[in-house]
Formats: C-alpha cells, structure tokens, sequence
C-alpha cells in the first residue's frame, strides 16, 4: 500500500513514512494510491470480531509495512479494557435513532478512538527506526487532549498543542492544562481554531523548519487518524444490520471534516452506508458547500464563538481530500482550486452538486444554540440519555433525514461532562463527572500564552524540541 499526495508533488511512499510526516511536501493530505474494497462475504466474516481484531484487520488493509502480529499487539494495547471500559456501544434513542458511544475512553471524546491507536503506532516506529519526533497539533478542545492523554510519557515523541485562548470549555482546558509530563507542551494563542490551524500548517509547510525539528502530526492531516476512524464505521454497520448488504446511514458532527471523511472512505470501501450526514452548527461553511457548491471559509473574526466549541471551524482541513475525489482524483485540479481559494477566498464546485448526495451520500443540515438545548431537554425527557452540545447538533441534523427501513447511527462525539455550563443551561442540572476527573480544575495548570505568531511559536518549538 502506497500513498500519494491530493496535490500530486509527492513520490509515493509507505504509511510508515506519511504517517511521521503528516502534511504532504508540496502542502497536500496524503491518501492512498488505490482504497482497498470491502464485498459482503469479507464484513459477514467479521461479525464475531471485538473491536481490537476489527481493527487489525482494517488498519491492516492501509498498513503493510507493520507486521501483522505487531499490529494485532498495538491495536490490543490501544483498544484494552483498561482504557476502554466499554467501547462504541449502540444506545438506541427512537426507533431507527441511535448513538454510536466513542466517548467512552480516556478523555470522554470520540477523538481518543483514533488517538490511542496513533500513541501506539508512534512509538512503534519511531523505536524501530531510532528516531525521535516533535508533534505539533492545533485543537479546538478535544483533538488537543486525547493526543496528549495518548502521547503523554511516550518515548521519543514530544507533543506541542496550539488552542484558541479561552474559547475552549473549562473542562477542556484543564484536562490539557493539567497535565505535567516532560513531553507534553500547551500554547494557549490569542486568536481562534482556524488561526492554531493555519500556523501549524506554515510550519509543516516550511520544509527545512519541519526537516531540522523532525514536526510531525496528530491532527486529522495524519492519514493514521482518518484510517483509524473508518474502524468505528465498519464496528457501527455490523452492530446495526443483521445480515450482508442492508444500510445504515450516520449523522456525524462535523468541523474540521476528519470524522465524516473517514464515513467518505468507508463508504468508498464497500461498507453499505447509505447517507453520510454532516451537522454543522453556527460556523456552517460546510453546510453551505453541500447546500450551494460553493466552498467560502470565514475569516477568524467571522468564526462564531458557540456553545458547541469543538466545531468553531471555518477551514476544513480534511476537506481537500473530499475535493480530491469530487474532481476524479486530478491533483492539477486541486492545485488550481486550492490557489484559488488562496487568491480569491472561495471556489465554486456547484456544478457537481448532484453527485453530493447521489454518487457520494452526503447531505448536511445546520444546528443552533436553541437547536442544541431543546434537542438535549428532548432527548433527556423521552429517553433518560444525556447528550453533549456536540452530539445535540449531529441528532437535531439526524432527525431531518430519517428514512424507514434505514438505522440512522449518530456519532457521539463527547460526553456531557466536558460541557457543563451548556448542560445546565439546557436541564437545570450539571452533568455527573467520572470520578477521576471531578477534581480536574483545582490541579495546577501548565501552559504557555503567546501572541498567534508563528514566529513566536516556532521560537518556542525550537528551545523545547526533542
């Protein structure tokens, strides 16, 4: 299995090599060459598998250049009892309504799914190959911590995480913030997601900083993360059919486009999802794409501050690989629409609306503020179940695309306890905190606050890489 770039400037190389790059050298996301496929009799085989084989033999289809048994040991370790007491169980909420549970794990977020297997993956190769490896990630609140928790006291790899200053829950913040491991470094800037976003990528993209500070990444730019989200979907369809070929549809949360995308390859790879349903919230550059065609991101002073924080996003970093295949896979064709948007703010695609839904799946709605609370007053009332902000958005967007005979799953992306003030807002009550984190926000906090620079960011990189 070999990988190429979406801008077509690299030569192709294995996943081990993309995976310690993360962004491509001429600027693009790597994707593989061809997507391996998926027939009937190959998922029906997999219906008695726990989730850590299901992820050997997925992750084995992107991955030949990891040892069978060394994946199967990884995938183990990352997916054990220990740090997932129970793993993507269905909740059911109406008829043909469910949950698909990610957010059981270390830090309450569907983002520890994927970040526990990179955790693993990382030091694997790294120990092989003598290497040591500085990541640089940006969060709007959950990527942020599920790295670190992942990362965190792993050798030969260092962890340095942008995040908006204060437009991150204040549970989000102190699980980062809180954490004391040599390895593991918060830079808090004055500006918002997209800005965390955009230096991270100007530094990736300056080759000879990357090549000097050996920068890698864990944001879904990493192929490893998106590979290791199509598990969950292939894990989801099995839970929810009884036999070969019947659909299901997902509604999933979306901002920075990596959780859906990897419902793109599912879907791509044979798995029969019927609809991929995108929820945005106030910042719905996405939904206006599905909607018009038309790809216009928002400047920072543009991006709403909301009660879904995670989702704060106007430029979607995994989107360019969606546009990939939407022009048939011409990296001429993304060069030109990404300079495009480069030059002119947006580019215009709404001349391939229909294969949105028709060819692809894909449909997409919007959520609110009073959205997100009326849908978790409703859902707490008819059900007992107590949802996050995030997952309120993905549910209100999943109730207008209901279709019968069709399970819709939709991806939880966090558990109510990181978002309490909106909880309360919505029931009166505060949400119940696991017990090991109830204390989290009287630890001592370890983060640096900075100007959004990326000189001054790369400064602190510099001092402080391994």
């Amino acid at each position: 299995m070999k990988y190429l770039s979406t801008r077509g400037g690299m030569r192709s190389q294995p996943f081990c090599d993309i995976l310690l790059e993360g962004l491509a050298p001429d600027g693009g996301l790597t994707l593989p060459e061809t997507l391996p496929k998926l027939d009937a009799d190959t998922l029906e085989s997999w219906r008695g598998l726990d989730y850590a084989d299901l992820a050997a033999r997925v992750l084995g289809l992107f991955i030949d250049d990891i040892a069978p048994g060394d994946l199967s040991r990884m995938t183990r370790a990352a997916y054990s009892p220990d740090v997932f007491p129970r793993i993507a169980p269905v909740k059911p909420l109406r008829p043909g309504l469910a949950l698909l549970g990610l957010s059981e794990g270390p830090t309450l977020a569907f983002k520890d799914m994927a970040m526990q297997f990179l955790g693993q993956v990382f030091e694997h190769v790294l120990a092989q190959r003598g290497q040591t490896l500085n990541i640089l990630g940006a969060t709007s609140g959950d990527t942020g911590s599920a790295a670190e928790y992942a990362l965190r006291g792993k050798r030969g790899v260092a962890v340095f995480m942008l995040s908006p200053h204060g437009r991150m829950s204040a549970f989000q913040r102190a699980q980062m913030y809180s954490l004391q491991d040599a390895n593991i470094h918060n830079i808090a800037l004055h500006g918002v997601f997209d800005e965390c976003q955009d230096i991270v990528k100007a530094l990736a993209g300056d080759l000879d900083f990357k090549s000097a500070h050996r920068l890698g990444a864990v944001n879904s730019i990493n192929w490893a993360r998106i590979a290791a989200q199509v598990v969950y979907y292939v894990w989801g369809w099995l839970r929810a059919t009884q036999g070969p070929g019947q659909p299901v549809s997902f509604a999933v949360p979306s901002g920075n486009f990596g959780n859906i995308l990897a419902g793109h390859i599912a879907r791509e790879m044979g798995v029969p999802i019927r609809r991929l349903v995108l929820a945005t919230n106030e910042n719905n550059v996405l939904e206006e794409f599905f909607r018009t065609g038309v790809y216009r991101p928002r400047a920072a002073d543009q991006t709403h501050a909301t009660s879904s924080p995670s989702m704060d996003i106007s430029r979607a970093s995994n989107f360019e690989r969606f546009v990939f295949d939407l022009v048939d896979r011409d990296p001429a064709r993304v060069r030109a629409l990404m300079e495009e948007l480069r030059a002119t703010g947006q580019f215009d695609l709404s001349g391939l609306r229909p294969a949105f839904a028709e060819r692809y799946g894909f449909v997409a709605g919007v959520s609110t503020h009073a959205d997100r609370l009326r849908t978790i007053r409703d859902i707490r009332r008819e059900t007992g179940v107590l949802i996050d902000p995030h997952t309120a958005d993905g549910v209100k967007v999943a109730l207008e695309h209901l279709e019968d005979g069709v399970p819709m799953l939709v991806l939880e992306t966090a558990l109510p306890a990181k978002f309490a003030e909106t909880i309360l807002e919505a029931t009166g009550e505060a949400p119940d905190v696991p017990a090991g984190l109830r204390d989290l926000d009287q630890l001592p906090q370890r983060v640096v606050v900075m100007d959004c620079d990326a000189r001054q960011v790369a400064d602190y990189v510099r001092r402080h890489a391994l």
